[in-house]
């Protein structure tokens, strides 16, 4: 997901290893709290984003800047369970295989859709997480906490990005992201689905490189999130 972006920015570093297992966003962000430099500007993506707003209610200090992609901020959704359950259900009875093939396609804009380099790669990525990992993350998403009193006391630049055609988490969501945060922007990609990091990743790299050259520089450039992440 983030090779790109590594490439593209020395010292930066991905929170990687799934949180050592944990299904609940609040001890995702305690494991990250361990991993990540002391001052970080900070790259959520997905639901990574999630675990970076837990992480910034935990240790504000901690966050220089703040970037929210491909995510949202709203609570369980009518019917989210149940969906979430039937993908846990068909990796249970199918193998993940079969649930990656119905779960990725979905999460990619229409040009991704036809390259088939990045889509071999992606689901050869999400397959290789296992189902013990796709268990655990949407437990902890279907357990998130509220953040509608956090978003308005976050002070450090923010920027909401998302892919045009993100039909997982679209624009719509990261209007209202952006909305909440004093000072916040919105960057919306063109041709860019939910994985945009691997999808537009020169796109994706320049917002990035924007929202770090606001005033004030970060010591380093931390993502919460998975190389081979599974939910949102």
């Amino acid at each position: 997901m983030f090779a790109d972006t590594l490439a593209a920015f020395s010292g930066s570093m991905v929170v990687d290893g799934f949180y050592g297992g944990a299904d609940r966003i609040e001890a995702m962000a305690d494991h990250a709290l361990g991993l990540i430099p002391e001052r970080c500007a900070l790259l959520g993506h997905s639901m990574g984003a999630r675990v970076a707003l837990e992480l910034v209610r935990k240790a504000p200090g901690r966050v220089e800047r703040l970037a929210l992609v491909d995510t949202g901020v709203h609570p369980v959704k009518p019917g989210e369970r149940e969906g979430r359950y039937r993908l846990r259900d068909l990796g249970r009875a199918q193998g993940m295989a079969a649930l990656v093939a119905e779960w990725l396609p979905p999460m990619m804009g229409a040009g991704s859709l036809r390259d088939e380099a990045l889509m071999d790669r992606l689901y050869a990525m999400a397959v290789a997480a296992g189902l013990q990992v796709f268990e655990a993350q949407i437990e902890a998403l279907l357990h998130r906490p509220a953040v509608d009193t956090l978003l308005p006391t976050i002070a450090c630049p923010t920027i909401a990005m998302v892919g045009q055609e993100d039909r997982w988490s679209p624009v719509a969501q990261h209007e209202a992201i952006a909305a909440a945060i004093p000072g916040a922007r919105l960057r919306v990609v063109p041709g860019a689905g939910h994985m945009m990091p691997a999808e537009t990743p020169q796109a994706f790299n320049g917002q990035v490189r924007e929202w770090l050259d606001q005033p004030s520089s970060p010591d380093a450039i931390s993502i919460s999130g998975r190389r081979r992440g599974l939910n949102d």
